[in-house]
């Protein structure tokens, strides 16, 4: 089992030991693909871990792009966690009702804007609930609290930005999509989009990097499977992959282990409507 770090992950256990800790901030961050039809509000509302407070990702975004949930502006931020009762002192920690899906992005844009004591629940609401620990569907009492902000671009990368890595290899490209996605065999859930990857990007499908209970795997593990997919993990990683959520998994992984990276915001739904972009098939 990992070892709890605020910063990155925590454990089921070290959030029952501190659950009732006055400046711990839960989030509930679940999403999906539009396609499953599930409503993750609704759901928080029927249940969710105590204290616990709702962030849709689609709706904390910049929704003035076409792009799916893109990082919001700072000022939107900023309103939207002070709604919540999240601000400076606290430590937040993020989960979702799949394992470890999209509480990786939330935790992603909390470290954009400079909040450092932020962690993912490893194995999120399935892990907290298979041990019998307590859910509810009372919502949170929830206070203001002011929030300091400094952005921290190096952790965001724009098209430009990785069409010129792509071809310098200054950093390696990480898709984070499914094997068949990523050689082009099968088509985007979003239509309108090229099917094949980032040309010289390497493919780690999420799913490799954890457990069958939805839990992170081991540092030893994950570093051999970045290995074994031939990414070189002495260079600085930039993640992708459909929209900009599961990127943030193989970013916490990468964060694990102390290599450093930076996430491609608008991932294959921005880079795969471009038909001046080149596109590579296959395992190349």
């Amino acid at each position: 089992m990992p070892e709890s770090d605020p910063k990155t992950l925590v454990s089921t256990a070290w959030l029952a030991e501190n659950l009732k800790a006055p400046e711990l901030r839960l989030i509930d961050a679940s999403w999906y693909m539009p396609a499953d039809n599930r409503d993750c509000r609704a759901e928080y509302e029927r249940e969710h871990i105590p204290g616990a407070r709702f962030v849709d990702i689609d709706e904390v975004a910049d929704l003035r792009s076409s792009l799916p949930h893109m990082l919001p502006p700072v000022e939107k931020f900023m309103s939207r966690m002070r709604a919540l009762g999240i601000g400076d002192g606290h430590q937040v920690v993020v989960y979702d009702t799949s394992g470890i899906f999209s509480a990786p992005r939330v935790w992603w844009m909390f470290k954009y804007f400079g909040q450092d004591n932020v962690a993912v629940l490893d194995g999120g609401l399935p892990k907290w609930k298979s041990e019998g620990r307590p859910v509810t569907d009372i919502p949170p009492v929830i206070r203001d609290r002011h929030m300091v902000v400094e952005e921290r671009p190096e952790l965001v990368r724009d098209v430009t930005q990785v069409a010129a890595s792509s071809k310098l290899g200054d950093y390696v490209i990480i898709d984070a999509r499914s094997s068949r996605r990523f050689k082009g065999e099968e088509p985007e859930p979003r239509p309108g989009l090229a099917s094949g990857h980032i040309p010289n990007s390497r493919n780690v499908p999420f799913p490799e990097v954890l457990n069958p209970d939805g839990t992170l795997k081991s540092n030893e593990a994950l570093r051999r499977i970045f290995e074994n997919a031939g990414v070189d993990l002495n260079k600085p990683a930039i993640t992708t992959c459909g929209s900009g959520a599961s990127a943030a998994i193989l970013g916490l992984a990468l964060t694990r282990l102390g290599v450093p990276f930076s996430l491609y915001d608008g991932s294959w739904a921005e880079w795969g409507m471009y038909g001046d972009l080149k596109v590579a098939t296959g395992d190349a």
